[in-house]
């Protein structure tokens, strides 16, 4: 039987252990990051669905049929006609919030950023926002009961809202929530998402 020997050169052996550990760690990351969109961005029309928005569009008055929101303890200032557009990005994801404020705050908006929809309910309770940028899976209140929430507020019902997710199962059932007006799966499209917000923060502050 021929066998075969491998012998590690000395001046790899020190170094092979912590490739052996190091190798597949990155690998795990990296799917890791692939499921929560903190990588590159797609081309456009990748990933997005984007309902057309009427010529005279405000946004919709809903029914209170949601749960409302906790009050304010604090009157939440309006949103103001002329300076930096505020908006509210929630997601869990350190990664994702840094990539978006960047995006945004980078074209001139203000950005307020929250960890999940209890933080975001508090930054609502404080500001009146142009638009709402919410992921959809995360902690202590996700983002389909933030959006519950938000629109069965008789304070927030009127906020345009844009859905981010990273996970199939939770875009299909994204889908059945009424009243968004994006849903960008992650990777998200830069562009595709700053025209987006671009033209709800623009029509609405009309």
């Amino acid at each position: 039987m021929l066998t075969m020997s491998f012998e590690v050169p000395d001046l790899l052996g020190p170094y092979l252990l912590p490739l052996l550990i190091a190798v597949p760690l990155a690998i795990v990351v990296f799917i890791i990051s692939l499921r929560r969109g903190d990588h590159e961005v797609p081309p456009a029309g990748h990933n997005t669905v984007m309902p057309p928005l009427p010529e005279d569009y405000a946004p919709v008055k809903r029914a209170a049929t949601a749960p409302l929101a906790p009050e304010a303890p604090v009157a939440a200032a309006p949103v103001q006609a002329s300076g930096p557009i505020p908006l509210l990005v929630v997601d869990d994801s350190a990664v994702a919030r840094a990539k978006l404020a960047r995006l945004f705050e980078g074209v001139g908006y203000q950005v307020t950023v929250a960890k999940d929809g209890l933080e975001a309910l508090q930054r609502l309770a404080e500001q009146r926002f142009a638009v709402l940028i919410t992921d959809l899976e995360m902690p202590n209140k996700d983002g389909f009961e933030l959006i519950a929430d938000v629109q069965g507020s008789l304070e927030t019902e009127d906020l345009p809202i844009i859905a981010i997710t990273g996970h199939d199962e939770m875009q299909a059932r994204v889908h059945q929530v009424q009243g968004l007006y994006g849903i960008f799966k992650k990777p998200w499209n830069d562009r595709e998402l700053l025209k987006r917000v671009e033209t709800l923060a623009s029509l609405r502050r009309r």
